[in-house]
């Protein structure tokens, strides 16, 4: 791929244009941000590591959205960021105004790329990009269910003392406290969850995924997560640069699936050149298909506040 864009420089987005440029998902990286002298600043630094890591990705910082053109790839982090005490609902009047003027930005500069919303409340913020650029719905999509399902499989490896390699797990539903882990498909080598955990032990897991985001923002004081997220975009971006055909949790519109419809939810994913290939539909039990949509209820009472 050409060109790859990050929108925003600030921790998430700097540490995610750092795993693209290393990965050499593109031939230039630019770097976004309204900041005057901070992207370039970032895009100098990254690139002077070159020599020493050994990538050939060129990266680059502006302020000018014509210097993204043509980009195959558009990642948007930018955004006021989640407080202590702060909901990401909280976030929807802010960071909306700053969505919308991004999204109209690539759709005159970028007409053909993927959009990969980071941004919170992600699910809201990719409807909002979805709106403005009037992209088909295989060209928005969502970074947060592969950052929640590596949240719930990094704390069942210190649960169990077990490879993180071995732990399948699957985490559906909004970005949010109300997201669904999917205890049914979990499983450690093989072995489902079921059987080497009680239920109370497993209880305990899931609710700390779900506040996942919020206990590192509560240890931080100021600023939140970006290691996760980053790697959690680097990802997607690989599988779409390299058409890997990689079934990933992601935030995709949903037409029906699941029963829902008009929203972006976390649900597994193809994710090849295109975008989102495919979105599979998982049997559920009925407590998991409930807890779904509960999940589903707070996204669209959040896009409810949203102005387009």
């Amino acid at each position: 791929m050409d060109r790859i864009t990050v929108v925003g420089a600030g921790h998430v987005g700097a540490t995610a244009a750092m795993r693209i440029a290393e990965g050499e998902l593109a031939r230039e990286v630019v770097l976004v941000d309204i900041k005057e002298g901070l992207p370039q600043g970032v895009a100098l630094d990254q690139w002077e590591s070159a020599p020493v890591r050994g990538f050939d990705s060129r990266l680059t910082g502006t302020q000018d959205y014509a210097d993204t053109a043509g980009s195959g790839i558009v990642v948007v982090t930018a955004g006021f960021p989640r407080k202590p005490g702060m909901s990401r609902e909280d976030l929807v009047s802010k960071n909306s105004a700053v969505i919308r003027e991004i999204a109209s930005e690539v759709r005159d500069r970028s007409p053909d790329a993927v959009i990969i919303m980071v941004t919170n409340p992600l699910d809201v913020m990719a409807y909002v990009a979805r709106e403005v650029t009037g992209f088909p719905r295989e060209r928005v999509v969502g970074m947060a269910g592969i950052l929640d399902t590596a949240r719930f499989r990094s704390f069942i490896s210190l649960e169990l003392d077990v490879s993180v390699e071995d732990i399948q797990a699957l985490v559906l539903g909004g970005h949010g406290d109300s997201m669904v882990p999917i205890v049914s498909t979990v499983s450690v080598g093989g072995v489902p969850l079921t059987q080497l955990l009680d239920g109370g032990r497993i209880e305990a897991l899931v609710q700390r995924t779900r506040k996942g985001g919020g206990e590192i923002v509560g240890l931080l004081k100021e600023g939140s997560a970006y290691y996760a997220p980053s790697a959690a975009v680097a990802q997607m971006c690989e599988a779409i640069v390299r058409d890997k055909k990689r079934i990933l949790p992601c935030a995709a519109w949903l037409e029906g699936e699941y029963g829902l419809d008009g929203l972006f939810m976390g649900v597994p994913c193809k994710l090849g050149r295109g975008g989102v290939e495919e979105i599979l539909e998982v049997e559920l039990t009925d407590r998991e298909r409930e807890a779904l949509e509960r999940s589903a209820s707070d996204v669209q009472a959040t896009m409810e506040a949203v102005e387009v």
